[in-house]
């Protein structure tokens, strides 16, 4: 697993996840100056989450994908991807932006796992089409990986931490069909209470 000096660090209230698309809006002159940095190497940041309890030692490399909008006071408003997890070895405070020395993250080596894979699209397709009243196309669903489809999905900071700490694909399959699962069920709860409160302006609770 790759080890990086002067990795350039953008802790957030947020968790980025391989293939994700994030917009991000610069402002402060220490971001200004790391994505400077960025575009000019063409090269990767990384999106940590910032918790209440401490920033997390697990992040997500980034790329720009696109930049908006430049303004003429230097903020920038741009699309970032995410690429690849990373661990935190060390921070760095010698650069005039947040740093450190990260590890890059490997899966470890396993068997795939048909069922939890099959699980997962069938789980996610189910979420689509309430939501959306999309029907995934197949050929397509049966390419993603759980990051490709927890990304298009909003989730609790804490569920895509968790995704983004395991180094098992078959485990991320497996927790993605509980969130999918999850989400569905409170699609369903929503979509019952706005048909009650239509009929009759109350909402009744089989207890």
């Amino acid at each position: 697993m790759p080890t990086v000096r002067d990795f350039p660090l953008f802790p957030l209230g947020l968790v980025a996840l391989p293939t994700e698309l994030i917009p991000l809006h610069i402002f402060e002159e220490r971001y200004k100056t790391m994505i400077g940095r960025v575009r000019d190497d063409g090269s990767e940041f990384g999106i940590v989450w910032m918790a209440d309890d401490g920033l997390r030692e697990i992040g997500c490399a980034c790329e720009i994908a696109e930049v908006l909008e430049e303004l003429e006071d230097g903020r920038i408003n741009l699309v970032a991807r995410g690429t690849r997890p990373f661990r935190i070895e060390a921070r760095q405070d010698e650069l005039p932006y947040p740093a450190g020395v990260v590890e890059f993250l490997d899966d470890r080596v396993e068997e795939p796992d048909s069922d939890a894979a099959a699980g997962a699209h069938a789980a996610y397709a189910e979420l689509v089409l309430q939501a959306t009243d999309r029907t995934p196309d197949a050929a397509e669903l049966a390419d993603m990986s759980a990051y490709q489809m927890a990304a298009t999905v909003e989730f609790g900071l804490d569920a895509k931490q968790g995704l983004l700490d395991l180094r098992s694909e078959t485990a991320r399959l497996k927790l993605v069909t509980r969130l999918f699962r999850a989400a569905v069920k409170r699609l369903d709860f929503v979509e019952r209470a706005q048909a009650r409160a239509r009929s009759n302006g109350k909402v009744h609770f089989n207890v």
